[in-house]
């Protein structure tokens, strides 16, 4: 799987450069989020710009994110989500779970600004 992570001031930025998100990269992907999404974060912000198609495996990893820092308080953010992706997210009822930006720069503009 192809990302890029940075830290912008405590919050985390992980950008997936594939187009798909499918079965047989949910296992690196939920490894990696396990990796990012820790405690001492002010938030995680998730790129899904280029994801055009993503499989119930992978939206599992963006459950994982959720559960993980949900408990300490810290967003997980989802920027950049196409219409196919966000119609999945509603299906699936975890749409609400999340906040959405259209940029990486507003959402981390949002949470330091906050």
């Amino acid at each position: 799987m192809n990302f890029i992570t940075e830290n912008i001031n405590n919050v985390v930025v992980f950008k997936i450069l594939e187009t798909t998100l499918e079965g047989k990269q949910s296992a690196d992907f939920k490894s990696h989020i396990l990796i990012v999404a820790q405690p001492n974060i002010k938030a995680l912000v998730l790129d899904l710009t280029n994801i055009a198609i993503i499989d119930s495996s992978c939206l599992g990893a963006l459950l994982l994110a959720y559960r993980q820092l949900n408990a300490y308080n810290i967003p997980v953010i989802l920027v950049g989500v196409q219409e196919f992706v966000l119609n999945i997210l509603e299906l699936t009822r975890i749409r609400d779970l999340y906040q959405y930006y259209k940029t990486t720069e507003e959402a981390i503009d949002y949470i330091i600004d906050k």
